[in-house]
């Protein structure tokens, strides 16, 4: 994870999403895996946000008075559901299409999110902070690990949280990551994923430690086959994962 360029975008990467961007809130399109993960990534941030800053995850808006930012919010599939738990949302992406697909289908929802096309260091150098920074599915795709890192960090107020999710680098990872999702299921576009820019958990880990910044859970994302459904386990790391992390 050496740190080789002064910003987080990849082009390719950005050039690759952006040619999908009208699909992502088709649940039978190309993003159709994250709609099945979104339930399950909803569940998880709602219950960590809420133990960490002791809320009732059960409540009507149990996020109401936290400021979150969304980091590569995409089209705003986790944007638009935690403001309407209450939260007020910074959406942001590096690719000015998924922006504006988010606003708009925002508008047609009359869901109050601020979608910004812009990166996590902007950010940073603006001076901004939040009480939760999210990041999920994303660090695989960034150009400079160690620079995004330092950019989540950093936006995180002091009693802040961080919560990240990605896909480990294991030869299972590849085989339903690449293979299977991108040849065999087709569930995404050839070459979404590189798997050679997917981290173990210990180096996420390692990366996140240089910041300041301490792992407190690190939890799995299961897909069952059987019945076409995402479930955590914490002892299955060997694809998807969830970690959450503090100062």
């Amino acid at each position: 994870m050496s740190q080789t360029a002064t910003t987080t975008v990849d082009p390719g990467e950005i050039q690759r999403f952006s040619a999908i961007a009208a699909e992502w809130w088709d649940e039978a399109g190309k993003f159709r895996p994250l709609h099945k993960l979104n339930p399950v990534r909803l569940e998880y941030l709602r219950d960590r946000i809420c133990a960490h800053f002791g809320r009732d995850p059960l409540a009507p808006q149990p996020l109401r008075g936290l400021r979150l930012v969304d980091i590569g919010c995409g089209g705003g599939l986790l944007s638009e559901p935690l403001a309407r738990m209450g939260a007020d949302v910074v959406g942001i992406d590096a690719a000015e299409r998924n922006v504006k697909t988010a606003a708009t289908h925002a508008m047609e929802t009359a869901t109050a999110v601020d979608y910004r096309h812009t990166t996590a260091e902007a950010l940073v150098a603006a001076g901004e902070k939040f009480d939760a920074v999210l990041s999920l599915e994303v660090v695989e795709h960034v150009a400079d690990v160690p620079l995004f890192l330092d950019s989540l960090a950093a936006l995180m107020k002091p009693e802040g949280l961080l919560v990240m999710a990605t896909l480990n680098r294991t030869p299972k990872s590849y085989l339903m990551a690449i293979i299977g999702a991108e040849y065999v299921l087709r569930w995404l576009p050839r070459g979404t994923h590189d798997w050679r820019k997917f981290l173990k958990p210990s180096e996420l880990a390692a990366g996140l430690r240089a910041t300041g910044l301490t792992v407190r859970e690190v939890m799995g994302l299961v897909y069952s086959p059987f019945n076409d459904t995402f479930r955590l386990d914490a002892r299955d790391l060997d694809v998807n994962y969830l970690l959450w992390a503090s100062r």
